[in-house]
């Protein structure tokens, strides 16, 4: 990629490194809100070279991991159908459900297959019309205006075997939801620039002047994160709790209203439910009344499910930061990538693969806490 060496140049990076040692006095807690994020930060040692005091938390910024495992068991259901052909992204086939998860109802016959866009789904559709093709739809801002584009394509193809099953999550009502938590401990968040290159900062603006909070819009290269970083403790330190933007060369304050319109035009916003964490209100989209025919949920009747997690998994204290990987009894042994017992240990953006990826490992007694 043209120019990405510049982002990860070591002697900015000492540089940047340099100014936050000066910088910074006291202790602060800073949580990225965002996988990619986690995942660089984790690969490249950054929480790990930081000025003593200054500490990461990972939050909740993994889509597939916050994906609710009532949602995972409901495309369980609607992927066993013999005329269904469903359709996700891969990291999605491999999410545990209550007892199974895709990858082992395609291993037993369904017609489960990858795809890249939700426009390949339509495609399927269109290509099979007497199947019922069904899209995962899950994911922040980010994915929501394509999934929005593809509605909008099937209603205008006048498809009637194409259905989403929506999960979408939006990140401002869960940074309000985790301020609110009587045990938070952030100080600061890095905002995840591409949910801000669809959306903006302006929904983030009551937040920061509510609770005091300093947030930065943040890129993801490690001199993105090392500058981020940095915004944020100068903000602490001066006592200020601004709107900043760290990623100014992919995002502006209005965001993509374009975008941003398909999004209005096709979903509406609604409560959802936040695996490992429970039910955020506002903080979710679902398909509007006048694209109920798109709906999977009603095509295919689904109601409520009786939902269980593995009682082994702590991934709702890892996606709220309040626990690291490394704090789980089965990290590493019983929970890996190749046998994951939740989420984050699945999904490229989990906090728990980001950990096991890196080889980061639980220490042991006579290495101390």
């Amino acid at each position: 990629m043209k120019y990405l060496d510049e982002y990860r140049d070591p002697e900015l990076a000492r540089a940047l490194l340099a100014r936050l040692h000066d910088t910074a006095t006291r202790p602060w807690t800073i949580m990225e809100v965002c996988g990619g994020q986690t995942h660089t930060i984790v690969r490249q040692g950054i929480d790990e070279i930081l000025p003593a005091g200054i500490r990461m938390i990972h939050g909740p910024g993994c889509p597939v991991c916050v994906t609710p495992l009532e949602i995972l068991d409901k495309a369980l259901h609607i992927a066993r159908h013999p005329d269904v052909i469903f359709t996700s992204y891969g990291d999605m086939l491999r999410v545990p459900g209550s007892s199974s998860d895709l990858l082992s109802a395609k291993a037993r016959g369904a017609d489960v297959r990858v795809v890249y866009s939700p426009l390949d789904a339509v495609r399927i559709a269109t290509d099979n019309p007497h199947k019922q093709v069904v899209f995962l739809a899950v994911g922040f801002e980010t994915t929501a205006p394509a999934n929005a584009m593809a509605v909008l394509h099937a209603a205008r193809a006048g498809l009637d075997n194409f259905t989403m099953l929506v999960s979408h999550v939006l990140v401002p009502p869960a940074i309000t939801a985790l301020l609110d938590a009587p045990d938070n401990e952030v100080q600061a968040f890095l905002a995840a620039g591409h949910v801000c290159a669809v959306m903006g900062w302006r929904q983030y603006e009551p937040i920061a002047s509510t609770y005091r909070v300093p947030i930065v819009v943040t890129g993801f290269e490690p001199l993105d994160l090392l500058e981020g970083i940095l915004m944020a403790v100068e903000q602490l330190e001066e006592g200020r709790a601004e709107i900043t933007n760290q990623y100014a060369r992919a995002v502006r304050r209005s965001g993509n209203t374009a975008a941003q319109q398909a999004i209005t035009d096709v979903f509406e916003v609604t409560d959802r439910a936040w695996r490992g964490i429970g039910e955020i209100k506002a903080s979710g989209l679902s398909l509007r009344a006048r694209y109920a025919d798109f709906d999977a949920d009603l095509r295919f009747a689904t109601g409520s499910l009786s939902v269980s997690e593995n009682p082994e998994c702590i991934a709702g204290q890892i996606l709220r930061g309040t626990k690291l990987p490394t704090d789980c009894a089965a990290y590493g042994t019983r929970c890996t990538p190749r046998t994951p017992l939740g989420a984050p240990m699945v999904s490229s953006e989990g906090t728990c693969a980001a950990f096991h990826s890196a080889g980061r490992r639980v220490k042991s007694i006579m290495e101390g806490s």
